[in-house]
């Protein structure tokens, strides 16, 4: 199962990272991003409700939609996710009890990593894709350089990613993205500005397709 997972994030490329929106304005904003081509949506656990959340997205959506769980910072966050219907787990830190339960459960683990030693680590202990956080602030340079002596790396960028970079990451190694307020925010969740979120995602989806 995982394996498939994997590849269907990393065909579509993106992953939207939903934080801190009201519960009822789940369903509407995955509409709005579905409309736009988006397939892999992230609910971060500080998001009030958010274990509701995801399995109410899993619910609405079953196969159309990859539904993940992000900010999962220990081993009971990961099973709770898990257990509420989570394909993928995201976390801003590399932890490896986190990565285990992923594997006891075949489901996808992206933990967070900022070093080599960290990348190595996480790699060796059997994580799916490598979420690379920071990312802008690390720069292009720094994923290039990461693959020069670690080129089996999957790598997904997180943080800062907009689309004035994004090309220059895919130019330079990235496999896909994680995309937080750029995508979806709460500003535009409380106003119930849609079609804005539709928007923004054709423009992210347009420049991976290209």
């Amino acid at each position: 199962m995982n394996a498939e997972i994997k590849q269907q994030i990393i065909n579509h490329k993106i992953v939207s990272i939903v934080r801190g929106i009201p519960k009822d304005s789940l369903i509407p904003v995955m509409d709005a991003l579905c409309r736009g081509g988006i397939r892999c949506v992230e609910i971060t656990l500080n998001t009030p409700g958010a274990l509701q959340m995801i399995q109410q997205a899993k619910e609405a959506y079953g196969s159309r939609m990859l539904v993940g769980a992000g900010t999962v910072m220990d081993k009971p966050s990961a099973v709770n996710a898990v257990f509420a219907g989570a394909d993928f787990i995201l976390s801003p830190v590399l932890d490896l009890e986190v990565i285990e339960v992923c594997h006891s459960y075949s489901r996808v683990a992206v933990p967070g990593i900022m070093t080599p030693t960290e990348a190595q680590t996480a790699w060796k202990a059997g994580a799916d894709i490598i979420k690379l956080f920071p990312a802008a602030s690390l720069g292009t340079d720094y994923v290039r350089n990461l693959l020069g002596p670690m080129s089996e790396l999957d790598i997904m960028a997180v943080g800062g990613i907009s689309a004035d970079n994004l090309t220059a990451f895919l130019e330079n190694g990235v496999c896909c993205f994680g995309i937080g307020g750029e995508l979806v925010n709460k500003k535009l969740a409380a106003a119930h500005d849609f079609e804005s979120i539709t928007h923004r995602a054709r423009t992210f989806v347009e420049l991976v397709q290209q």
